[in-house]
């Protein structure tokens, strides 16, 4: 598992997930490397309930509220998008280094319930 650059607000990003109903949020990137710098971006993969729909309008919203919780530019994609991208050498190497941070399983109750969420900020 590769070393996050940042102190990750868990707590906050465990109720972002549950307000986007994300059910995995992982990050992959130059956050992951030696090369992530103080002006670098953070790139962000989520994967959405499997009853959740984002809208372009939505997902923008998601990426701005990221970008203030993270005080700096964020990428956000999802990962059905990348699943499905015809770019492979692209889609390879984000599948490959993605580290999943927070997780859920959905539920058929509750909408999903929680599987992990690495504290990474203690």
């Amino acid at each position: 598992m590769s070393e996050i650059a940042i102190k990750l607000p868990m707590e906050q990003i465990k109720l972002f997930c549950e307000k986007w109903q994300v059910v995995e949020f992982a990050l992959f990137g130059s956050v992951l490397r030696d090369d992530f710098q103080p002006d670098s971006d953070i790139d962000v993969m989520v994967q959405f309930h499997p009853h959740c729909h984002p809208t372009f309008h939505g997902l923008e919203l998601m990426e701005a509220e990221l970008a203030a919780l993270f005080q700096r530019e964020v990428d956000l994609i999802t990962r059905q998008g990348i699943e499905t991208s015809r770019n492979y050498l692209r889609r390879e190497a984000i599948l490959s280094s993605a580290q999943v941070i927070y997780g859920t399983r959905p539920s058929v109750s509750a909408g999903y319930a929680p599987v992990r969420g690495i504290d990474i900020a203690d």
